[in-house]
């Protein structure tokens, strides 16, 4: 049996709409699940794409809809510096090429080679370090980067230059980039010249050119998290498959909904910068 629950919301709703907010699927994808006839309520095949589910019932989506679903492959990678995020230039390395057999912590259904298309979902410029989102699945794609995710992202940056109060302030609230003012940011003093960043968006090079505009200058540049997910212990260079647990997360949280507490990559604790 594939995925299974219970609907206890108070009033009801159609089905392919909640697969979708319950992060199974696109709407698209529910639709073509429905159409196969691979979703049931209660246990009667649900054959109608406008059908609602009730309160108290339970749905379930069958085994072979459960394997369409999972073949989708989405990693965490913890990037190192001189690494490109997606499309390389000539001489440089593509971070796709570092999931190798070696480089894999736990257990992976694949090892990508080099047909293996996967996308970075939140960029990392090669100067910058952490965690990295590879993946072919596009409700995830939608949920990280697409115009309604409400995702946060977390950096630790060391700076050079004078830190002080104004400049914080700016950084938090008053500049413009590409011509547009910047949604407000979480910026605080984490230790001697190193700044935690907390931002809702992800312009081209954004924390770099920030800095540039109050006059700090970025030496090092690391995310520790994507909303609910957090680096933690696993080693640089080294890759792991992202669990079902995490994708749920992840999709809940970037509309907004109530997610579980961040998940670390590896064991408990989080990644330090290096001195």
């Amino acid at each position: 049996m594939g995925w299974t629950r219970r609907y206890d919301e108070a009033e009801p709703q159609r089905v392919n709409r909640w697969l979708a907010q319950s992060g199974v699927c696109s709407r698209r994808e529910a639709d073509d699940l429905i159409a196969r006839g691979l979703v049931a309520v209660d246990g009667e095949t649900v054959t109608d794409a406008g059908r609602k589910i009730q309160p108290g019932q339970t749905l379930v989506l069958s085994d072979a809809a459960q394997s369409q679903l999972d073949a989708s492959f989405s990693v965490l990678l913890h990037k190192p510096e001189g690494v490109v995020s997606a499309q390389p230039d000539p001489g440089q390395v593509p971070a796709v090429r570092l999931l190798t057999k070696a480089a894999l912590l736990g257990d992976s259904p694949a090892i990508p080679d080099a047909d293996t298309s996967l996308a970075p979902l939140g960029r990392l410029d090669m100067d910058s370090r952490g965690l990295l989102i590879l993946s072919d699945d596009g409700v995830l794609a939608k949920a990280l980067v697409g115009p309604e995710s409400d995702l946060d992202k977390e950096y630790l940056v060391r700076v050079a230059g004078k830190i002080t109060e104004g400049k914080l302030g700016q950084l938090r609230h008053g500049l413009r980039l590409d011509g547009r003012q910047l949604r407000p940011a979480k910026i605080g003093v984490v230790g001697d010249q190193q700044l935690r960043f907390i931002l809702k968006e992800g312009r081209n090079r954004q924390i770099r050119r920030m800095c540039e505009l109050v006059g700090l200058h970025v030496t090092d540049l690391f995310r520790v998290r994507i909303g609910p997910l957090l680096l933690g212990d696993l080693p640089e260079g080294r890759w792991r498959v992202l669990t079902p647990a995490e994708r749920a997360a992840l999709i809940s949280l970037s509309t907004g909904r109530s997610a579980p507490a961040p998940t670390t990559a590896a064991a408990p604790g989080r990644s330090r910068p290096r001195p």
